[in-house]
């Protein structure tokens, strides 16, 4: 993968004329400051010299999503549509341990999405977006400066980017990035107001951790 991350590099050069192309789908976490361009895909982008479509939406997850959110993005796997893009920057899965099972007792919400045998709907949806040609970068979550509504996520959420860890080890094209080696939780400078989703320092380092474990 990260070789193959170089090589578009080296494609980008102006006198190919063709950046690399980078779409981003998921939650709030990857869609905080999107709006300024100032969110996590921006930030990797800038440092990669890629152009970034950021479709991910504050509140989506991957289960129960209505028909009319399903149309407004609030299902990640609608957010995915096929194009010409050499990276889908991918998260998602904490609104569905807290819309589902409250953060509470939510073993089957985990199995559902990926159970130890790495198959369920997350698993089931990067095998879609990889046949499209594409390079998956999962983002794993990062421990935030308070829980908030999510008090009782953090035992499924770690457990969920530990199996996700292990399906990117046996997938070829898929790499699994955990966010939280760019972020120290004791750091209030790196989140917004309510300790959870990244400030705008927290989404450049986080951005930038992505671009260097890419290229390193």
């Amino acid at each position: 993968m990260r070789y193959i991350i170089a090589l578009l590099i080296c494609l980008s050069t102006p006198a190919v004329a063709e950046p690399l192309r980078i779409l981003a789908i998921g939650d709030s976490i990857l869609a905080w400051h999107k709006w300024t361009g100032r969110d996590i895909p921006s930030e990797m982008g800038s440092i990669l010299g890629a152009e970034v479509q950021n479709d991910a939406v504050a509140g989506a997850r991957f289960s129960n999503a209505s028909t009319l959110g399903r149309a407004a993005g609030f299902d990640v796997r609608a957010q995915f549509r096929r194009g010409p893009w050499d990276i889908v920057l991918m998260n998602g899965g904490a609104n569905d341990f807290l819309a589902d099972c409250g953060c509470n007792a939510c073993d089957t919400v985990l199995d559902g999405l990926i159970a130890a045998d790495l198959t369920g709907e997350v698993a089931t949806m990067i095998a879609e977006v990889l046949t499209s040609g594409v390079e998956v970068v999962w983002m794993g979550y990062y421990a935030s400066a308070r829980s908030g509504q999510f008090t009782g996520c953090r035992p499924y959420l770690v457990e969920y980017d530990a199996r996700l860890a292990r399906l990117a080890d046996q997938t070829p094209g898929l790499t699994f990035i955990d966010s939280e080696a760019a972020v120290d939780r004791d750091d209030r400078s790196l989140f917004a107001f309510d300790g959870i989703h990244p400030s705008p320092k927290g989404a450049q380092r986080i951005g930038a951790y992505l671009a260097q474990s890419l290229t390193q």
